[in-house]
């Protein structure tokens, strides 16, 4: 089982390459190329916030390229790569081929693309169809991911795209290709007030599970900590995979434990959350030597 992690957060105070390179020396496999930056939006405005940032220039394919050629040199690949939102965003909208392409001038071999919150998998469908269009054509698969709104008067989240198993199911499945599916967010899926769970969404979603973005919570926020920091119940989250047969990777989506200890040792912070994959993959061993699954 391979291990990665998201290296926006942390490419945020030291830049993608650095980010590359301590997460290679902490002893993850892989990297999620976050492509966050490429186009931002700011929900206090609800506008788009142009940036200067190398991915939204036109030389964006150099600086991947170069991006690549410092992974290759430090003997870690990327496998997945997460593409900018919000959707319904026309500027973000008009980025996503871009994703697509950097995923694949990285050496990714899929771009998680978020659907549009606000709407249903018939609604969605037309986005993912033209989209997989273009991404076949770099051998791209696209992988959605289950979403959430937040009630500030109920305190808590509440339905948006792919947010309950059965919505997340129909998604996949309205769309119907080969080169779509799903990366579970598994903080996401355990967030009060959605009507679902880690283990309920695996196992709705079986062989429609392609990749995974990994994090702990309170069970109630979207709090994005390292795993077995928080409530979740990853023994469960784990026997699922197995229950399924998973066979992707281990990927880390625990941000916030970057950007809440920013003023310590990024090396430090890094190889915490390696640690934490790691004892992930043991525990999967573990429960997959119970289980008698050779």
């Amino acid at each position: 089982m391979r291990i990665s992690t998201e290296i926006g957060s942390i490419a945020k105070y030291i830049g993608e390459e650095r980010a590359i390179r301590y997460v290679a020396e902490a002893g993850f496999d892989c990297f999620d190329f976050t492509m966050l930056a490429m186009a931002q939006y700011s929900y206090a405005t609800h506008s788009y916030v142009p940036n200067d940032h190398p991915l939204g220039s036109p030389n964006y394919l150099s600086y991947v390229r170069h991006l690549r050629q410092v992974a290759e040199d430090c003997g870690i690949t990327c496998n997945q790569s997460h593409a900018p939102f919000p959707v319904f965003c026309p500027e973000i909208r008009d980025m996503l081929k871009r994703a697509i392409e950097c995923t694949a001038e990285a050496g990714g071999k899929i771009c998680i693309i978020h659907p549009n919150n606000h709407k249903t998998a018939e609604e969605n469908r037309e986005m993912f169809l033209e989209l997989l269009s273009f991404a076949q054509s770099y051998g791209i698969k696209i992988a959605t991911e289950n979403m959430w709104n937040w009630s500030p008067e109920l305190d808590h989240a509440i339905t948006a795209a792919c947010s309950h198993h059965d919505d997340f199911v129909s998604h996949i499945d309205v769309v119907a290709h080969p080169s779509f599916g799903a990366c579970l967010d598994i903080g996401h899926a355990e967030m009060k007030g959605l009507g679902t769970s880690a283990p309920q969404m695996i196992h709705a979603l079986g062989h429609r599970l392609i990749a995974l973005h990994l994090h702990d919570n309170d069970r109630w926020h979207d709090s994005h900590m390292v795993p077995f920091a928080g409530q979740i119940d990853f023994r469960a989250v784990i026997e699922a995979l197995l229950d399924v047969g998973y066979a992707g990777d281990f990927t880390l989506e625990a941000d916030k434990h970057f950007s809440m200890n920013k003023g310590e040792n990024p090396q430090k912070l890094i190889a915490e959350m390696a640690d934490s994959a790691h004892r992930l993959v043991a525990l999967y061993e573990t429960v997959k030597g119970e289980k008698g699954i050779a």
